[in-house]
């Protein structure tokens, strides 16, 4: 029987969870909400994880979920992820939960029920590693930060 990638599996933890939505049908994320019972206040500098009272079960190991900022909370107020991009593996079967970051000079309170984050499902390769001798030549070479030019 086949599975269909594009099913995801959601478990509430807790009962005023709110399952993953996409805002509009060309949402590549689906938005994730802040599944707490009172506001939570964030200082600047401050580093507070939210729970979002829901798991995920993936339809096959070559998918991952990604957790991203959204951008209103970003550029309006300086909350982003803590970690930059979150990832959940397609075997985690925990509650996910985002970690915020106030990035700004003023607080910020997250409400129970605030989109905190969004969620990408995306394909991801199980890459071998190999330990090899050399590599092949580019134009780049080894080339690292900046090396490409300002544009």
């Amino acid at each position: 029987m086949e599975q269909n990638l594009n099913v995801v599996k959601v478990k509430k933890l807790k009962e005023n969870a709110v399952l993953p939505k996409r805002a509009t049908e060309g949402s590549a994320g689906a938005d994730l909400y802040a599944c707490i019972d009172e506001p939570i206040t964030i200082r600047p500098g401050d580093l507070v994880k939210i729970p979002t009272g829901i798991a995920i079960e993936l339809a096959d190991k070559n998918l991952a979920a990604f957790l991203f900022a959204r951008s209103g909370l970003g550029v309006k107020h300086g909350i982003t992820l803590s970690n930059s991009v979150g990832v959940v593996d397609s075997d985690y079967r925990g509650e996910i939960c985002v970690g915020l970051c106030n990035v700004s000079d003023k607080e910020y309170t997250v409400s129970p029920m605030e989109r905190v984050a969004q969620m990408v499902i995306m394909p991801v390769i199980g890459a071998q590693f190999v330990e090899a001798e050399s590599l092949s030549d580019t134009e780049r070479g080894e080339g690292g930060f900046g090396s490409s030019g300002k544009q």
